[in-house]
């Protein structure tokens, strides 16, 4: 007995469910310090039971038989919309029967108020079970009054025991589940504590066999890791159809809900809300945001347009340069990638000529969106500039472009549809990389496009001379 228990011990990360028969201080998958803990392997009568009634060497029946690909009918698997138009454009047109759809983001983003919006529609087609494990039936109606998604077909059941979930979806028979979260459900008979690696790949496997079994949509709500990656085992990601991140800064009102997986649709499109205090408004239209309404032009700020899936989005970036207050400077930056600021800084200072080195410089974001697309390079090398030089940059122009080590300006994708996005929204002067596809000839009555090959063209083209240091 001392043999077999000593055989059934063996050590797990609690982040990524590495597992060793040895302990160790440092995962050996994710990296991780201090998350390996010791555990017990299921008995053999345990696994048994989860790999189904082949374990006795009886046949296994096939629950329906195979039917020739022309014979299957499309229509079972077709999307059925939310109501939400951001959240379907997300998911390809909607919510597909059988489908389970894993929705991560930190705490406090707006998760559950989004599903609950979104419960509360989709109640109008059919009874709809909301299931939560960290707030009490009474503490979700009063969520649900404050953003008007009160519904006779939406049930509520604070529950945390995988066997009472079962039970409720046997009574209400609902056409769609929403659990919040997976990490609070319990499932009896497997090792470990609620939010635990076994505890929640076990649950989701069960919930994801369920919902292929029922044809029940199923959205599930995961929490994430300080680093941001969806918390638990990365086979989580794999079980599911549909994997979502709602993110957002938490001092602004804007939150975005975007596909990184989808079976059913696209994963470059992102939907746009604003939360307020009566719950998440959709933004088919949320350019204007991310502009500062400036009367007059200031040194140090240049508008581009960056792609955000298949959306263009008009940005506004801003630095600042000053000078050193201590050794060594510093590079402050939000919402912007600082290894590509830093990259950026650098060409400038060898192929634009341009003194920065002793001087602090911070460079930041309007409205709380983060840009990492390589084509935003060109506006924060022309804030800078501009920043540097006191000059302020024209009303109305925007600046695309990947800047290079060598000081080129490379091409970048969707050129035409970022312009068109730009002059709808007013501006009428755009420097751009110079071959770029779709780009209308020469100036047009909407738009003036300049082509700058390297730093010093577009530099010039925007403040109309070389930048210069006016200190």
């Amino acid at each position: 007995m001392a043999k077999s228990a000593a055989a059934a011990a063996y050590y797990q990360c609690s982040e990524c469910g590495w597992q060793s028969m040895k302990w160790a201080g440092r995962c050996g998958e994710c990296q991780q310090w201090g998350t390996v803990v010791e555990g017990r392997r299921p008995a053999a009568a345990a696994a048994g039971r989860l790999r189904g009634p082949a374990r006795n060497g009886r046949p296994v029946l096939p629950a329906t038989p195979a039917v020739p690909i022309a014979d299957v009918d499309p229509a079972v698997a077709r999307a059925r919309p939310t109501g939400l138009g951001e959240l379907d454009r997300v998911l390809g047109g909607g919510l597909v029967p059988g489908a389970v759809v894993l929705l991560a983001g930190e705490p406090g983003v707006g998760k559950s108020t989004l599903l609950l919006e979104a419960g509360a529609l989709a109640a109008a087609n059919g009874p709809v079970l909301y299931v939560t494990g960290e707030e009490s039936a009474a503490q979700v109606r009063l969520r649900a009054d404050r953003i008007g998604a009160v519904s006779r077909q939406l049930f509520l059941a604070a529950e945390t025991d995988f066997g009472a979930l079962l039970e409720h979806v046997d009574a209400v028979n609902p056409a769609l589940l929403i659990v919040d979260s997976v990490q609070t459900i319990l499932a009896p008979g497997v090792e470990g504590a609620p939010g635990g690696v076994t505890q929640v790949r076990e649950v989701t496997g069960a919930l994801t066999a369920l919902a292929k079994q029922r044809t029940l949509t199923t959205v599930l709500v995961g929490h994430v890791t300080k680093d941001g990656s969806i918390a638990g085992p990365r086979s989580l990601e794999h079980l599911v159809d549909v994997v979502l991140h709602f993110d957002g800064d938490r001092h602004a009102q804007l939150r975005m809900v975007r596909a990184l997986k989808n079976r059913f649709g696209p994963t470059d499109e992102i939907g746009c809300f604003e939360l307020g205090e009566y719950g998440l408004a959709e933004l088919p239209d949320p350019s204007g945001l991310f502009l500062s309404r400036l009367s007059n032009p200031v040194p140090g700020t240049c508008v581009t347009v960056t792609l955000e899936g298949r959306r263009p989005l008009l940005a506004e970036v801003q630095t600042l340069v000053c000078e050193a207050a201590a050794e060594p400077p510093r590079r402050v930056t939000s919402g912007l990638d600082s290894s590509r600021v830093g990259m950026v800084v650098a060409v400038l200072q060898r192929r634009a000529r341009l003194t920065i080195g002793k001087r602090d410089i911070y460079a930041a974001t309007v409205g709380g969106v983060r840009l990492t697309e390589p084509s935003v390079d060109l506006a924060i090398a022309l804030a800078l500039a501009s920043a540097i030089s006191d000059l302020s940059l024209p009303p109305g122009l925007i600046a695309i472009g990947e800047v290079g080590l060598a000081g080129e300006i490379r091409r970048v994708t969707g050129v035409q549809r970022r312009l068109a996005e730009a002059a709808r929204m007013g501006f009428r002067h755009a420097i751009v990389p110079p071959g770029s596809p779709g780009l209308p000839p020469g100036e047009t009555p909407a738009m003036k496009v300049t082509e700058a090959a390297d730093m010093a063209q577009a530099i010039t083209a925007a403040l109309g001379a070389p930048a210069r240091d006016e200190r």
